[in-house]
């Protein structure tokens, strides 16, 4: 009993210490290398930065070799709009990826715009809106 009154204790100080923290600016991220045997391994690394209104999240993995790849997805929000979506781009230059474009309606409704890019430069774009216009 006495060891579940100091887990009960030590959890609620835990949630307090948590719910104190501001909703300002918050970073985090960091990299791990995994490395074998005949130089074969790589790093995968992630970044996240999260601000009131919008966010974005980088990650990454390079092998030894030179092979990699990075993705960047964020968006942010204001006043009945959202924007965002995600790049992938490869070292050689190659890269795709989506975007959207969200705005409310004050009648509760809203308009979307959504495009999607392919490695070879294809794409297509959907819009529509939902709810009542």
């Amino acid at each position: 009993m006495k060891t579940f009154a100091i887990a009960l204790v030590a959890g609620a100080t835990v949630a307090a210490s948590l719910a104190a923290v501001p909703a300002e600016a918050q970073r985090r991220g960091g990299s791990l290398s995994i490395q074998g045997s005949g130089g074969r391994g790589g790093t995968l690394s992630r970044s996240v930065n999260r601000e009131p209104g919008s966010s974005t999240v980088t990650r990454g993995f390079q092998t030894n070799s030179g092979v990699g790849v990075t993705t960047t997805r964020g968006g942010s929000w204001a006043n009945g709009t959202y924007s965002g979506g995600a790049t992938h781009t490869t070292n050689n230059g190659t890269s795709w990826g989506r975007s959207t474009t969200a705005t409310s309606n004050p009648n509760g409704g809203g308009n979307f715009t959504s495009t999607v890019t392919g490695p070879n430069g294809g794409g297509a774009t959907i819009t529509g809106s939902t709810g009542p216009q």
